[in-house]
């Protein structure tokens, strides 16, 4: 095992992080909410931006590019300088992004949506640092899940809860000035309440390239890419198969009236956000990682298999897309595997690593996807054999994701307390950090 897990194995509790990651989890839930709120106000955008709606969606579609660089520089970031500063400066680059989408210029807005993703790259990968300062080990699988949790609530409130705000009280401008505002307000509190967790370094120490250091332990392990893989591969059914086809797979395949095809897509996310803390807690409660992750897996390609081959309306209408969606939880497990496969003092590029992993996954993935279902159509009307066909990409990568779980390294509590478990001889440590 790496070299200063003994550390961590015996760390209980400490209420500062825990106070400082709950914070986090409300920069996490509006970062989702502010990914998600254009899709509710596209018709909006369409006509303040005289745009057409792919040029909307290429606007919006500009937070991923940032997202998936900054993850990297979110995640050395922390493990250089700590979260005190790190992640308050992440929320304030949101709130900046948020306050120039609204100023009503496309080119503005362009930059506005870039900012955006780059702050939004702290969220989740400051809530999984702080969850590893202030949760003992065995409780992390729970917190990471619980995270998740929240960005999922807060992906669906930019749906569901700005929806009736801009077309009601407020315009569409006002909401992103207002959230600009709000961002500011949670970057103070976390600044206050977030401990240091850091000491003072040289002017060496923290000079910009050294920043980039710990990805040179994490990347140098075979085991942070098979948990980026694994990861990647089991997020594609959601971030792909459904947040970006569910609609049409629903309404062209099965026909589906529009109203009830967005209801029963949304079982998907509302699914995640009930498995991934459930899964963790299963996951911290029996001591080994690979059997839920392997079993949550099972969930999912079992419940694709049925959505793409049942005859329609052959079992509930909402039961599939909510087990799909719990099953997908344990697409969260790589996230807990990672750190936990490497040393503690780069647990902050880790995260960093695999959300660049997964996002970039997903990022290749949408194109290629739409680019086959055109090539099975011909071009032609999607049909239920079109969206057969092209789910078998799906239903392989979920098994590839199997596989690799297989090689995994088992890294639960229950492993370390087997009497002649394996230790792994430590892995290297480059200037490793004093950690209050």
């Amino acid at each position: 095992m790496p070299a200063d897990r003994s550390s961590l194995s015996a760390r209980g509790f400490h209420p500062a992080f825990v106070v400082a990651w709950i914070f986090c989890l409300v920069f996490y839930f509006g970062q989702y909410a502010l990914r998600s709120a254009p899709g509710v106000m596209v018709s909006e955008l369409t006509q303040a931006f005289t745009l057409s709606a792919l040029g909307v969606s290429s606007l919006v579609g500009l937070y991923y590019y940032t997202y998936s660089l900054f993850s990297l520089v979110a995640g050395a970031s922390l493990d250089r300088y700590g979260a005190k500063y790190v992640i308050p400066l992440g929320v304030i680059m949101l709130a900046s992004g948020a306050a120039l989408f609204g100023a009503g210029l496309v080119n503005v807005a362009g930059a506005g949506r870039l900012l955006q993703g780059a702050g939004g790259a702290f969220a989740f990968t400051g809530a999984v640092y702080l969850a590893t300062h202030g949760f003992p080990p065995r409780y992390l699988a729970t917190a990471v899940g619980f995270t998740q949790c929240f960005g999922m609530l807060g992906g669906s409130a930019g749906q569901f809860l700005v929806a009736p705000l801009i077309h009601g009280g407020i315009t569409w401008q006002q909401f992103w000035l207002f959230a600009g505002a709000a961002g500011v307000v949670v970057a103070v509190l976390i600044l206050f309440m977030t401990p240091r967790d850091h000491d003072a370094r040289t002017e060496n120490e923290a000079s910009i390239w050294s920043v980039l250091t710990p990805y040179k332990t994490v990347l140098s392990n075979p085991q942070s890419y098979l948990c980026g893989f694994t990861a990647g591969l089991l997020f594609l059914p959601t971030t792909v198969g459904d947040m970006i086809w569910g609609g049409a797979f629903l309404r062209d395949g099965w026909h589906i009236d529009y109203a009830h095809a967005v209801n029963r897509a949304s079982m998907v996310p509302l699914g995640w956000v009930i498995g991934c803390p459930v899964l963790g807690y299963v996951a911290d409660r029996i001591g080994r990682r690979k059997p839920v992750l392997i079993a949550g897996a099972l969930v999912m390609l079992a419940s694709t298999l049925a959505i793409l081959y049942l005859p329609p309306n052959s079992l509930p209408p909402y039961l599939l897309g909510i087990v799909l969606g719990f099953g997908s939880g344990a697409a969260m497990i790589p996230y807990t595997v990672i750190k936990e496969v490497n040393p503690d003092h780069v647990k902050g590029s880790a995260t960093g690593a695999i959300n660049f992993l997964v996002f970039t996954f997903s990022a290749l993935m949408a194109p290629t996807y739409g680019w086959l279902l055109t090539k099975i159509s011909g071009g032609a009307a999607l049909t239920l054999p079109v969206f057969q066909k092209a789910g078998s990409v799906g239903i392989a990568g979920i098994a590839v994701a199997i596989l690799l779980a297989l090689f995994l390294r088992e890294t639960g509590s229950a492993v370390e307390r087997r009497p002649n478990a394996r230790i792994d001889p430590p892995l290297p440590t480059p200037n490793p950090t004093v950690e209050h």
